[in-house]
């Protein structure tokens, strides 16, 4: 369903005539998005297309047998066998199709009637669908909250462990170095602090996380803003596992992305 708007691709019988456009009338405000095909197949009553006599053609036919009959008596070598009603009939152009002109408007009008009550089915049958998403997009988002949780706390005990080991491996890369621009040191841990630091990472997912809730409560067609939701779940995701430096945060990370992409997958079927 996630799409930019309503793609409707309709099969329908040409020789009903306006019945394409008003189908397409009848679905506006019912389905707002998606892709949607529609196939009808309906075909004419056999025994409704009836013959005549094409009585122009019957006329020169009896005109060209009266001119053989009448070569016939003159000419004493002809012997010609009667002719009869059914040989007539058989000749080429005496019996056509007949052409209707019927008004195809009682049938368009009764399908349109049938077609309202189908797509009022359809859309109940999406609503049943789309509670069960709701209910497992709110699920996934649930799992988001929690593993963003996680992370913080470990981000939180992995920054006090983290200074001390900076600290320490700093020490003693300067041992014995006594030209160190204690300015340059400073500048060289403040960018290290920097890197490795996943706050911001953290509160936008933090932010996400009530957008999407706020999204799942409107009434009204959410799917592509959904969609790109999920890809800034992702990006986040995939910064805290660049800037992990624990075993513990990327772990998280990974779960995280992989809750993300299940929930994306589940975006694409929301209008």
């Amino acid at each position: 369903m996630n799409a930019r708007g309503l793609d409707l691709r309709p099969r329908l019988p040409d020789w009903i005539e306006g019945l394409e456009p008003a189908v397409r009338t009848a679905l506006k405000g019912k389905v707002a998005r998606g892709n949607l095909s529609l196939s009808l197949k309906i075909g004419k009553d056999a025994e409704a297309a009836m013959t005549v006599v094409n009585q122009s053609a019957l006329e020169e036919v009896l005109a060209q047998i009266k001119q053989v009959e009448t070569a016939g008596l003159e000419g004493a070598d002809l012997d010609l066998a009667p002719t009869t009603a059914l040989a007539i009939l058989n000749q080429r152009g005496v019996l056509e199709q007949a052409t209707t002109t019927d008004d195809t408007a009682p049938l368009r009008d009764a399908l349109l009637e049938e077609f309202a009550q189908l797509v009022d089915s359809f859309n109940a049958m999406r609503k049943t669908e789309g509670d069960t998403l709701h209910d497992i997009l709110s699920g996934q988002i649930e799992r988001i909250e929690t593993l963003n949780s996680e992370a913080t706390q470990e981000a939180s005990a992995r920054k006090e462990t983290w200074s001390a080991t900076i600290k320490a491996n700093l020490e003693k890369a300067l041992e014995g170095v006594s030209t160190a621009d204690p300015e340059r040191v400073a500048q060289e841990l403040a960018l290290i602090v920097v890197k490795t630091d996943v706050t911001e990472e953290l509160d936008r997912l933090t932010a996400h996380i009530a957008t999407a809730r706020e999204l799942l409560a409107i009434k009204e067609p959410v799917g592509r803003k959904l969609d790109f939701l999920t890809q800034e779940f992702n990006r986040e995701a995939n910064t805290l596992c660049s800037k992990s430096q624990s075993k513990e945060l990327t772990r998280i990370g990974l779960d995280l992305k992989v809750v993300i992409d299940q929930m994306r997958e589940q975006v694409q079927n929301v209008e």
